[in-house]
């Protein structure tokens, strides 16, 4: 039995935690920077450690480390070598599990709780581009390329003790039929999949949501699959669509409502969500079983979560 589903025989809502990039914006770093929350790796690494910790403490069972958009090759424009860029990518993972093992060490975080796991995050070849590219897809590359460029990342986050791989806020179907490929080459390893979506039915490419989830539900190492950094809008349809063609877990952890601004490197409009404890109820009745949040969320978000699903075991 794989990670998440030995956590979801014992509890009914696995709780993911929140935003990380935008919450350290909102906590004074500047992340101005093609690199985003990947700078912080670089310039306060203890910042990222504390915001695991503090989204341990919220209620989260999982940590959802700083490498979305950690890649070799953004690294070495910055001058780093490969083997300096690859430690950095593993250090995103070390400062995960540092924070869970000081939150479980204090017998007092246990009550009522399930031994938190990492989940090192495998962003989007659109995120390496750092122009909004991960709400688009059409990146004009094959499987093959994309496999490439995943590759060396993928395997340093599983050599630096990652418990699951969370390959997220993926845009298209080529890429996620690239990744499911290429996690064959890690056979001890699993993953779970999610999806930038542009509104109930399709991926941000425009592929049908329940076709690309179809396309990986005979893969036995993607242990869930789900969508992430999409408005709560379209989340419930979402949610029914999965459910017509996967018997795996489903997982949402949407962005607030607002939209990115790549040009800006920033979020406009106003959040959707009033509350994300109702939006989670919703979503755990149309069938979702991992929920959480993406970009300008926080931990108080993520505590109404977890005290909502607490409440509900």
């Amino acid at each position: 039995m794989n990670l998440i589903a030995s956590i979801l025989e014992i509890q009914p809502v696995l709780v993911i935690d929140g935003a990380l990039a935008t919450e350290l914006e909102r906590r004074g770093y500047d992340l101005k920077d093609d690199l985003w929350s990947a700078k912080i790796l670089l310039e306060k690494p203890e910042a990222i450690k504390q915001l695991h910790y503090d989204y341990f403490k919220a209620g989260a069972d999982c940590a959802i480390t700083a490498s979305y958009q950690a890649t070799v090759e953004g690294f070495m424009t910055r001058g780093l070598n490969e083997a300096e860029a690859i430690d950095l990518i593993k250090k995103s993972v070390r400062l995960a599990i540092e924070a869970r093992d000081e939150f479980w060490n204090d017998k007092g975080n246990r009550v009522g709780r399930s031994k938190p796991f990492v989940a090192a995050s495998v962003g989007p070849y659109g995120a390496y581009l750092a122009d909004g590219s991960e709400y688009r897809g059409n990146y004009g590359l094959t499987e093959t390329e994309l496999m490439d460029f995943h590759r060396q990342r993928m395997r340093a986050l599983i050599e630096a003790g990652a418990d699951i791989l969370a390959c997220e806020t993926i845009p298209c179907l080529i890429e996620a039929q690239a990744l499911s490929k290429l996690l064959r080459e890690y056979p001890n390893i699993t993953a779970w999949f999610s999806f930038s979506c542009r509104d109930g039915t399709h991926v941000s490419e425009g592929q049908l949501f329940a076709d690309c989830v179809k396309d990986l539900e005979t893969n036995p190492q993607i242990a869930a699959v789900g969508i992430n950094c999409t408005s709560p809008r379209y989340i419930h349809s979402l949610v029914r669509e999965a459910k017509k063609v996967t018997s795996k877990p489903i997982l949402v952890y949407p962005n607030s409502g607002e939209s990115f601004n790549a040009e800006k490197n920033d979020w406009n409009g106003d959040p959707v969500s009033h509350s994300f404890g109702e939006d989670a109820k919703e979503w755990y009745e149309a069938g979702a079983r991992m929920i959480g949040g993406c970009c300008r969320t926080s931990p108080e978000d993520i505590s109404v979560i977890a005290n909502w699903a607490r409440n509900h075991t």
